[in-house]
């Protein structure tokens, strides 16, 4: 993400989309009732005498638009902000949808919230860290997927061929890894690539990338998971393997924060969970680290209970639910808490 323009008269920020990343940070910044500009398509009016208005053609505008949803589609990179029309050429107070893809340009005007502008330094800050893919695979199934900064995004499934009589073991594994790597020649997989699985043919593979795709293998990590699939990129993650290999990565943080919390929570050490009793533990300025998922962040109270524990010094994590841990924090409530003294 990158800021193009600030003023703080306004509370206008204008932005440029970089990364798929960027319209997930969007989808937590963007609330009901901002207002934001953009460049868009809309049909202008024709004058008829006809009792069937003409539908004219669809002609690019700047509209500034009053927020009423946001819809996030991961699996598009796009970010859909719809809203009632409040400034533009045409159309006042009429319904209209911005369709915000990478390389857009918008602005949003409101009044900012600390974590909220923090949240911009964040994303400005991680446009700069590498693309980082993920190859986990057994001798039945290989899972190609990328880190984005809200979770883990699949990209392809390769299953290995069938054995038998009619195709001998090593044609099958020579099959498999030809398939991987026609996969992978189509596929960004940035500056780092990392392998994980179980048993030996994590590492057959490498060596056939080694002699039929060395370019690849050169940003190739290697790291034994017990399982393949996406619950062995999940294992890598919670070993702290994005942290060895790239530098600290958001999902990486968010994971670890919550595997903290989840920990405390088995071995029976201060915390707290769901709503009523994460308010108690703040009312009582017990909360040394606040986990929000995105999930719940605009639900009502949850800013107030934000800024509070901000108030009182404590750390705010806002979890993305779009991975394992923010699926298991949703579970929780939504909201959970590692306090500094037991309240109870």
């Amino acid at each position: 993400m990158r800021v193009l323009h600030r003023d703080p008269k306004t509370g206008e920020i204008k932005l440029r989309v970089e990364n798929p990343d960027d319209l997930w940070h969007l989808h937590n910044l963007v609330l009901p009732g901002d207002h934001v500009r953009a460049s868009t398509y809309r049909r202008e009016d024709l004058k008829s005498d006809k009792l069937r208005p003409e539908r004219g053609e669809k002609v690019r505008v700047t509209l500034t638009i009053r927020v009423e949803g946001v819809d996030f589609q991961a699996f598009s990179d796009r970010l859909r902000i719809t809203g009632v029309i409040v400034e533009g050429p045409q159309d006042l107070g009429r319904h209209h949808t911005l369709n915000v893809g990478v390389e857009d340009v918008l602005s949003i005007l409101k009044t900012w919230r600390p974590h909220e502008l923090r949240r911009i330094e964040e994303a400005v800050a991680a446009a700069q860290k590498p693309l980082v893919s993920f190859l986990s695979l057994d001798d039945e199934e290989a899972l190609l997927a990328q880190l984005r900064q809200y979770g883990v995004r699949e990209l392809a499934t390769i299953r290995a061929p069938g054995h038998g009589k009619m195709f001998p073991t090593g044609d099958a594994e020579k099959a498999f890894f030809e398939d991987i790597v026609a996969q992978l020649r189509s596929t960004e997989t940035g500056e780092a690539f990392v392998v994980v699985g179980p048993g030996f043919t994590r590492e057959a593979f490498v060596e056939y990338l080694k002699a039929h795709a060395p370019t690849v293998a050169s940003k190739v990590h290697v790291h034994g998971t017990a399982h393949a699939g996406m619950q062995g990129i999940q294992e890598a993650l919670k070993s702290g393997v994005g942290a060895k290999v790239f530098g600290e990565s958001r999902v990486g943080y968010e994971t670890r924060a919550v595997e903290k919390l989840l920990e405390a929570i088995a071995t029976d050490r201060p915390c707290a969970y769901g709503p009523a009793e994460v308010q108690e533990a703040s009312d009582a300025g017990a909360v040394e680290t606040l986990l929000v998922s995105d999930a719940v962040v605009r639900d009502p109270g949850i800013e107030d209970l934000m800024r509070a524990v901000e108030s009182a010094q404590g750390t705010v994590v806002l979890v993305s639910r779009h991975h394992e841990a923010g699926q298991k924090l949703e579970a929780l409530g939504g909201v959970a808490a590692l306090l500094r003294f037991a309240i109870r």
